[in-house]
């Protein structure tokens, strides 16, 4: 799934370059963030994802079109003293479990974000941490998806912030999984 617009041109290529099976790849709705196109897209590793940027507290592992999202409520927990990695999974199958343990073993939090349903990513992830064991020490983790309901049509970042899936969501999974509403206001049995 692309992050913007381009990875996605980079999915588009590599799909036409990949011989070996099938190969299907998400089509993100609405608008890109306006980055600048390469005139060509680059060749992927195939199960690789990428580190966009370094933190030391908390990960974000998103798959997707909600990395501007994900790198906004990075910017936000950074100044509030909770260093935010923040990487692009880019695959679902394979997924690449060297970053996954990465995040999972280096990082008091994880959250998975994506823009597919329940059952979907994030729960691969999960899987994927329990068969490992790497939920046994003390990882809190979150997956922030679609809801399961039906939602009406409306611009697509009205309906992400409906279904939690915007900067502010993000922060609140943060803040949840480390048991607060916001660094200044405990949360109370």
């Amino acid at each position: 799934a692309a992050a913007d617009e381009v990875e996605l041109r980079h999915m588009v290529a590599t799909a036409a370059a990949y011989d070996e099976g099938p190969i299907s790849f998400r089509y993100p709705r609405g608008e890109g963030v306006g980055l600048d196109m390469p005139e060509r897209g680059s060749i992927l590793e195939i199960g690789k994802g990428i580190i966009r940027r370094e933190g030391t507290k908390v990960a974000l592992l998103n798959f997707g079109g909600r990395m501007s999202e994900c790198l906004k409520a990075a910017d936000e927990l950074d100044a509030a003293g909770l260093p935010t990695t923040v990487a692009d999974a880019r695959f679902a199958k394979p997924l690449d479990m060297d970053l996954i343990r990465r995040l999972a073993r280096e990082h008091e939090v994880l959250v998975t974000i994506e823009e597919g349903s329940a059952g979907g990513f994030g729960s691969h992830v999960l899987t994927r941490l329990a068969e490992e064991g790497l939920l046994d020490n003390g990882l809190k983790i979150r997956t922030l998806a679609l809801p399961d309901v039906f939602l009406d049509q409306d611009k697509p970042d009205a309906m992400y912030a409906r279904a939690g899936l915007d900067r502010e969501g993000i922060m609140k999974a943060v803040f949840t999984a480390l048991g607060t509403e916001s660094l200044s206001t405990p949360r109370r049995a």
